[in-house]
């Protein structure tokens, strides 16, 4: 299935972020498993059949609501997000599994607002050139061992992704879904240029991320690797999923 671009949504946004020095390493996992994890009303979404969990460490940048400016010291911190892939009525989009964030009040806030699987973790990136090591381990609420730590190296750029290929499947994502308290359903809208990109190499990885998510098999390196620098991203204030 092709993602096709997306327009800005309609409205002001509520607010900005930067995603910078985004790694994205994808396993390819059984369709079955992942819909089996679903909640009622998301569909699993494939790429010529397969469909894969994503394992993203990155960093969060001027994090404001649109009334106010960043706050140094609260408004950037790292984060790591475990994401499959969905879709419903036509909307492509994301589904987390579990995110962890390096600020105790990004976790409250998202838990709080955006009805998201945050957890507060320790987290570091060191970077030397184009080697880049990044490690994080949880903190609250559990369970623990939910451990990560990576080395990797960033290669060569590709620009941005072309319709209809994979590595547009699994970058370029405008909408995530989230469950609030009360079970209903919720979509979330993005909007940000399409990801600048680059290849890139897993030289060594140490992480219970996936498994901790129910994800078996994915221990080893990922199948598929990509890096970018990051881009500038309009949040959308989350809307009730309507219909069945």
């Amino acid at each position: 299935m092709f993602v096709a671009p997306q327009p800005r949504p309609q409205g002001r946004p509520v607010g900005f972020q930067r995603w910078l020095r985004l790694l994205f390493m994808h396993w390819r996992v059984d369709p079955d498993v992942v819909q089996a994890m679903l909640p009622d009303g998301l569909e699993v979404d494939t790429f010529e059949g397969e469909t894969f969990v994503g394992v993203v460490p990155f960093t969060m940048c001027d994090v404001s609501p649109w009334w106010a400016p960043s706050v140094p010291g609260i408004s950037n911190f790292l984060e790591l997000n475990v994401r499959v892939y969905v879709k419903r009525d036509g909307v492509h989009g994301v589904w987390f599994s579990s995110l962890e964030a390096a600020s105790s009040l990004a976790v409250l806030v998202a838990r709080l607002v955006w009805s998201l699987p945050y957890h507060r973790a320790t987290m570091r990136m060191d970077a030397d050139g184009d080697r880049v090591r990044y490690a994080s381990q949880r903190r609250w609420p559990g369970p623990p061992r939910a451990d990560f730590e990576c080395d990797y190296r960033v290669g060569r750029p590709r620009g941005t992704a072309e319709l209809g290929s994979l590595e547009h499947f699994l970058l370029e994502r405008y909408a995530l879904f989230a469950r609030r308290r009360d079970g209903s359903l919720a979509l979330g809208r993005v909007h940000h240029e399409p990801y600048p990109f680059h290849d890139a190499e897993v030289l060594s990885l140490h992480q219970s991320m996936t498994s901790v998510n129910g994800f078996p098999g994915c221990d080893g390196l990922p199948d598929l690797v990509h890096w970018s620098p990051g881009v500038d991203v309009d949040i959308y204030a989350l809307e009730p999923v309507t219909g069945r």
